[in-house]
């Protein structure tokens, strides 16, 4: 167990420090003189001459990787080239709006998928079935960005049920993890679906139905436990992917989380904090794999004993 948790998280640090030095290269590959952008098309040569002294602009690149990945090691993810304000300290400032609208999404398309993937894989081949699939396929082919803007126009804007922007409160998140939720809930209705029925073929749902459990028993703790383990996957890397920042949901309602500040700063050519948001997700994702490491041991037994 303790070779196993010290090979992932060997791995874990092997992978986010290639993030951090594939995202430094690529950065700084962009086209265009960071100097101009913090200080403006009118600055005068010296001011430009000031600025690339201050952050290392004119030190050989190989140099500017060493500063950075010692400060990553320090914890110090740099200091915004446009608002001067700590990059750590402006993700963080962010955070709750994401986590808040992230945990909602996922709280509103998982209560949604789950008896949806249980009951279709329970009457599967029936017009039930069937229609969940088209909603489901229809779901998946929707843009984020043109639902967003859908939703905001006729529930925010035309009929006022929603608020149209901004965060005030819960109410403002309604909207924006609906159409999370919407984007979601069909595939993993079906992921549900087609583990749900692979797992009802199985000896062991024949015997409990045998024995006369009832069928919500067999469906929910015998069947849909054990076809648990791809959701959870899919679902570990799909929170991460959420707490990185829902880039074109966030910009739609004007949410103040991480998606919106990795766009502006992407507008502001503002380098350290593009990295920072991109290790901050990198972070996320490593931690969700270990996670979901965890929760299969506490799902099927049978892994714990394997190991």
């Amino acid at each position: 167990m303790l070779l196993r948790l010290g090979n992932r998280l060997f791995w874990s640090v092997v992978t986010l420090l290639g993030t951090a030095v594939l995202t430094f290269f690529l950065v700084n590959a962009v086209p265009g003189d960071v100097a101009r952008v913090i200080a403006g098309p009118k600055a005068s040569a010296e001011v430009i001459k000031a600025i690339h002294t201050k952050f290392h602009l004119d030190e050989p690149i190989w140099k500017r990787l060493g500063y950075h990945l010692n400060n990553l090691a320090h914890g110090d993810l740099g200091q915004s080239y446009v608002t001067e304000q700590p990059v750590a300290e402006a993700i963080l400032t962010r955070l709750p709006a994401t986590a808040a609208l992230s945990a909602l999404a996922i709280i509103l398309w998982m209560l949604l998928a789950v008896p949806l993937g249980v009951l279709t894989a329970k009457y599967s081949g029936s017009w039930f079935d069937r229609l969940v699939l088209v909603l489901a396929t229809l779901s998946l082919s929707l843009p984020a960005f043109w639902l967003a803007r859908m939703f905001q126009y006729c529930l925010s804007y035309r009929l006022g049920w929603f608020p149209v922007a901004g965060f005030r409160g819960f109410s403002h998140l309604l909207l924006p993890a609906g159409t999370l939720a919407l984007l979601f809930v069909g595939y993993y209705a079906r992921l549900i679906h087609s583990n749900v029925t692979e797992v009802l073929n199985s000896p062991y749902i024949r015997a409990a139905r045998a024995k006369g459990a009832p069928e919500t028993v067999v469906l929910f703790r015998h069947g849909l436990r054990n076809a648990m383990i791809p959701v959870v996957t899919i679902l570990g890397m799909d929170v991460a992917g959420l707490l990185g920042g829902v880039m074109f949901v966030e910009n739609v309602f004007a949410l103040p989380g991480i998606g919106t500040l990795a766009v502006q700063s992407v507008f502001n050519l503002d380098v350290p904090v593009i990295m920072g948001t991109v290790m901050f997700s990198a972070v996320i994702v490593v931690a969700a794999n270990l996670v979901v490491d965890v929760l299969y041991r506490w799902i099927d037994p049978r892994i714990k004993a394997a190991h």
